[in-house]
């Protein structure tokens, strides 16, 4: 009996240790399971001449340990000299080696935080040269060589070069000073704002080596509503300590910025950005920062937008605001993000125009270390939206684009979502500014040599859940955000495919259904949620399931989508509130013209009847009713497809993702069924026979309350 317990025992530790909790993230390093790929990679990897003297190339070099051990099964074999089959890496600063080869030149001429990764001729010894100008250069090199093995790519004739495409790649996390995050949806904050700044998390050196492996460079530690206790000297040198933990791995930190704080903590009768006083505030703090953070990346601002107090309120701009942080600043380096995510909470008003008409006539009175954020779209990241009319229209204004990585309206941590495709849909698209391929991502990259600076941040989904977010597909959108930063001409599928294999398997028999998930997955949560165009819907306290019927004093669903028994959508043509003018000729006209705009924008720029006959020759009311069934039946196929995978695939990750795609088709059901019968008020016609029918009223579904495992038995 003891011998059997003991065996049991034994059994259960080996399976705890080898538990696929995807804490690894991509970054999984398991051993490379092709004998003959595994043989060629350690004859390739023989020994490494690596001289690390700082602590970005001691990092660079751990990780390459840990790579090759894992990947390889092999230790870091440390030479001075060269061997022909292994690796040079370094800097011409680290290596003499490196100083004297023919690849210096090119070394030299790269951008601060590019690389080169040649099969090289180096001492008359053929070897893998990972070289870059700078230290953080060489880290993102070996990243890549791991990466490369990783996904199974030969290492022969290798001739790489990668430079980052936009220079501040940012995280702007929204996580409050109490342990919470806003629009979280993976536990609490990874800060351990307790016990900071004496003990410093390992986690914190693993989130650090995530961002690095994906090029991301800077991180914003608290949340855009923010608290001004956050620029007190308690609470600086707390983030001075994650400063420490993180700029080995090359990640500045930023702080959001309360635009009152010279009020409320600096004890002045004002926050005026033109009054004397606030401004030397404003020095004086950056100067203190400084002291503890030497390489503090600036301030993130939300201001005059959902109460969020700022310059408006003294008769000021938003360029006399943003330029008073910008000035304080500069001295250091610094720059200030300035969100162009405006509003105040009126009915009746067409908040699409509003970050439009705010911004576009300060055009050219920004400093130029202020960069304008907008969200990728005019509204609030919902699951589709036109990409945001200020990309191309300011050009004498740098702008940083926000991304959100969390699912806040796409079912949160419930939903496989994949947004790489979200995400290259508003950079491949088509701002016409300089006429035809004048892309959003091209209008980024160019702030670099208009401006001398470029940015991109992400509303990231992390928090203290083992894997990190929650959904283990979440950390695919994590990974496609660092990679679009880097590169924002990159394709979901290539995003999709690199992550697949990092995270799961080279084996083409689980790589193509689960890309085919991934790829398919955002148009099903688009046509079960908001189709043709409609949007802002969802649950308003939560942003979580339907709610079109909303109304009240304060916010209204229905100033959304418009809905009436003679049609939906919001006129936002020429006639109406002219939106489409925002845009530049000629995607102008052609989304001015029914017949011509896309039909996934259709509700989005124009009311339409519910007879109107669509290009699919069905009446709007038929092809909604289409699209909204559409998406469950594409839910009913990603959860056939991954339920073939189980046995490719490690219990854990493959149960957590069939419950949580059990969750998702009851999710999809409910956003259906709500949405269609709240529609059949209006349009007054049925739903077509070759449907099944709701199986409840529509007081049924309004009656849900947010649906942490609710049960329809629950709430007849």
């Amino acid at each position: 009996m003891k011998k059997t317990i003991l065996i049991f025992l034994l059994l259960c530790c080996v399976h705890f240790t080898f538990a696929e909790s995807g804490y690894e993230l991509w970054l999984r390093y398991h051993k490379i399971d092709n004998p003959t790929l595994l043989e060629k990679y350690q004859s390739q990897n023989k020994g490494v001449v690596f001289p690390a003297n700082s602590d970005r190339l001691k990092a660079a070099k751990k990780e390459l340990d840990l790579g090759l051990k894992g990947l390889l099964n092999i230790d870091l074999a440390d030479s001075q000299s060269l061997t022909s089959g292994g690796l040079l890496i370094g800097t011409p600063q680290s290596s003499d080696l490196i100083a004297r080869s023919n690849y210096a030149k090119e070394i030299n001429a790269l951008d601060p935080e590019g690389y080169i990764i040649r099969t090289a001729n180096v001492d008359e010894k053929q070897v893998t040269l990972v070289a870059a100008k700078t230290d953080i250069g060489v880290l993102y090199g070996v990243f890549h060589y791991l990466r490369l093995m990783q996904t199974n790519q030969l290492l022969d004739k290798l001739a790489i070069t990668e430079e980052p495409k936009l220079q501040l790649r940012v995280l702007d996390h929204w996580d409050n000073l109490n342990g919470t995050i806003e629009r979280g949806y993976a536990g609490y904050t990874l800060w351990d704002w307790a016990r900071l700044p004496n003990y410093k998390s390992p986690r914190y050196t693993d989130y650090a080596r995530a961002n690095a492996s994906i090029g991301i460079n800077g991180a914003v530690l608290n949340n855009v509503n923010a608290n001004a206790k956050s620029l007190r000297a308690e609470w600086i040198i707390k983030a001075a300590a994650l400063a420490d933990a993180f700029r080995p791995y090359g990640i500045r930190v930023y702080l959001t910025a309360r635009f009152s704080a010279p009020k409320e903590i600096g004890g002045l009768s004002t926050a005026d950005p033109l009054d004397p006083q606030v401004r030397q505030w404003w020095r004086d703090k950056a100067k203190e920062i400084y002291e503890y953070i030497p390489d503090f990346g600036g301030f993130l601002v939300k201001a005059n937008s959902e109460g969020q107090p700022g310059p408006q309120d003294y008769g000021r701009t938003h360029a006399d605001g943003a330029n008073m942080m910008a000035e304080a600043l500069e001295p250091y380096g610094g720059v200030v993000f300035w969100r162009a995510f405006v509003y105040q909470n009126e009915r009746h008003i067409d908040r699409v125009m509003n970050g439009y008409e705010e911004f576009k006539p300060l055009d050219g009175q920004f400093n130029r270390n202020v960069f304008v954020q907008p969200k990728n779209g005019p509204i609030d990241f919902q699951p589709r939206e036109p990409f945001h009319p200020l990309f191309g229209a300011i050009p004498k204004t740098a702008l940083a684009l926000e991304f959100q990585i969390t699912q806040e309206n796409l079912g949160h941590a419930g939903h496989l979502v994949y947004l790489g495709s979200l995400f290259e849909e508003t950079l491949q698209s088509d701002t016409y500014e300089n006429g035809k391929g004048s892309t959003v991502s091209k209008v980024l990259q160019n702030y670099k040599k208009t401006h001398g600076i470029s940015g991109i941040a992400g509303v990231p989904n992390t928090g203290t859940d083992i894997n990190w977010t929650g959904h283990l597909f979440g950390q695919a959108n994590w990974h496609a955000f660092g990679r679009l930063a880097w590169n924002p001409d990159m394709t979901s599928k290539d995003m999709s495919e690199e992550w697949i294999r990092m995270t799961f398997s080279n084996d083409k028999k689980v790589i193509a259904p689960i890309q085919k998930i991934m790829l398919m997955s955002r148009e099903a949560a688009v046509n079960y949620m908001t189709p043709l165009g409609l949007n802002h819907i969802m649950n308003y306290d939560t942003h979580n399931g339907p709610e079109p019927w909303h109304d009240d004093p304060v916010w209204s669903a229905f100033d959304y989508h418009k809905a009436s028994e003679s049609g939906v959508g919001v006129d936002r043509t020429h006639t109406g509130t002219n939106a489409v003018g925002q845009y530049h000729q000629p995607l102008s006209n052609q989304l001015d013209d029914v017949k011509t705009c896309p039909p996934q924008f259709l509700l989005w720029f124009h009311r339409v009847a519910w007879d109107y006959k669509m290009p699919s020759g069905n009446t709007l009311w038929n092809d909604l009713v289409a699209h909204y069934y559409l998406g469950v039946d594409e839910v009913h196929q990603m959860q056939s497809i991954w339920n073939t995978l189980e046995k490719d695939m490690d219990d854990e990750r493959f149960v957590h993702v069939k419950s949580l795609l059990e969750l998702q088709e009851q999710e999809a059901v409910w956003w259906r069924d709500g949405c269609v019968l709240f529609f059949q008020q209006y349009s007054k016609l049925p739903i077509p026979a070759k449907y099944d029918k709701p199986k409840h009223s529509l007081d049924y579904y309004k009656r849900i309350p947010y649906p942490y495992n609710w049960k329809e038995s629950q709430y007849k």
